[in-house]
């Protein structure tokens, strides 16, 4: 089996990420072949190009690993290690020619997320973490804010596409925050808003209906720079969950006591 170490992760996701992050501000801004999965839930050819490069080259550099991706590539060979990808997280904002998109590249090890990459092309920010080794951007070490009240904090969320399906839409727990909340903002990139908190541009985020490669490399990039993840209700988070809390930790159990009053039931849709 192929193991892989925090140098070698970190080394070939930042080619990679760098890579495939030039196909896309390439791509950015211009005429684009655009596909609907639901209603609001586009698709492009970037999206599945950079997922085939990414998933190319994994399969080149590791043959024997599982890898899960967003646009379904790759393939399940029973392998301790997988892979979870969102080629280009942000698709809406991408389609649009807004200029905050990213790529997320996480790795799994017996069912616990081992690292993390997130890259932001316009902005050329890497962001990476390994677990026990530590989280960076740009190969500089980072931690999360020390804000100690919501009042004083700034803090994220994002709505499904499912959002005119389900009552469960984050509409009541948005206005519950807003009131509490120094300053809510919603950027529509949850990998981008899971590496603002392990940074310190953001205290929180929470979101629902998130997949794996939404929340994946984002979450152990932000606990391994101080972050504490949760569900609403402060119980166990996995990737594989419905619903995403992660903090700085000091306001954690503030936001727990936000959002548990209007948590939503039933498995995920």
């Amino acid at each position: 089996m192929t193991t892989v170490s925090k140098d070698e992760f970190f080394q070939f996701t930042k080619e990679l990420c760098e890579r495939v992050g030039a196909y896309q501000t390439q791509k950015w801004g211009t005429a684009l072949n655009i596909e609907h999965k639901g209603e609001i839930n586009l698709v492009t050819e970037v999206d599945k190009h950079s997922e085939k490069l990414i998933v190319e080259a994994i399969q080149s550099r590791f043959p024997d690993h599982d890898i899960l991706a967003e646009e379904g590539s790759g393939e399940r060979k029973d392998s301790p290690y997988k892979w979870i990808i969102d080629p280009l997280d942000g698709t809406t904002n991408f389609a649009h020619a807004y200029p905050l998109f990213a790529i997320s590249i996480a790795l799994e090890f017996e069912g616990k997320i081992l690292a993390g990459a997130v890259y932001v092309p316009i902005l050329k920010e890497l962001f990476q973490g390994y677990a026990g080794e530590g989280a960076f951007l740009n190969d500089k070490p980072i931690q999360v804010s020390q804000s100690k009240t919501v009042l004083d904090s700034m803090v994220a969320t994002g709505f499904a596409y499912n959002l005119r399906e389900t009552h469960d839409n984050n509409i009541n727990h948005f206005k519950n925050v807003l009131l509490k909340a120094g300053a809510v903002r919603r950027d529509g990139v949850a990998a981008i808003d899971l590496c603002y908190v392990a940074c310190g541009r953001y205290d929180a985020f929470w979101e629902l209906d998130l997949f794996p490669w939404d929340t994946a490399a984002g979450m152990v990039i932000c606990e391994e720079a101080g972050g504490r993840t949760s569900r609403f209700d402060g119980t166990k988070y996995t990737v594989y969950e419905r619903e995403i809390l992660i903090s700085n930790s000091l306001i954690h159990d503030e936001m727990v006591s936000i959002l548990k009053p209007g948590i939503p039931r039933g498995p995920r849709r």
